[in-house]
């Protein structure tokens, strides 16, 4: 095991990938649309593990290490995807995470809280983007 993957960071990760792609000639394949679609399976096949399970069942899916092996794979299979997405549509994954959670706290303030005041155009603010209808509290929104 490298020093690399005892302790990885996320451009080790991407140049990884991309070393491991360009050794087999796979970049013409690595277009956004194949590596949406190849990230839609694979993220598939992590809710094929747990589709019929009931939620106390789901959340004890780490117990039984064969199911917990195949978690972690599809796991990984679906983060080096969107790794390659990025790193092929020139998106930086920490940046956009960052900002999207800035947004939803804008947009979902604490119950009880007073809202922070909007702010005025050109002060460093991002535009708003148009965002999917996400739920609130909804993982992911």
């Amino acid at each position: 095991m490298t020093e690399e993957s005892e302790h990885p960071d996320l451009a080790g990760l991407q140049r990884r990938l991309a070393e491991f792609a360009a050794a087999r000639d796979w970049q013409p394949y690595h277009t956004p649309k194949n590596l949406v679609a190849a990230l839609s399976v694979e993220a598939s096949e992590l809710v094929e593990i747990f589709q019929w399970l009931t939620p106390e069942e789901s959340a004890g899916v780490m117990a039984d290490p064969g199911t917990a092996h195949r978690v972690r794979d599809e796991v990984a299979d679906v983060l080096a995807y969107l790794l390659q997405l990025c790193e092929v549509l020139g998106v930086d994954p920490l940046a956009a995470l960052a900002a999207k959670i800035d947004r939803n706290e804008r947009r979902f303030p604490v119950p009880g809280e007073p809202e922070e005041p909007a702010a005025e155009p050109g002060e460093g603010t991002e535009p708003d983007e148009p965002d999917e209808p996400d739920e609130p509290g909804a993982p992911g929104a």
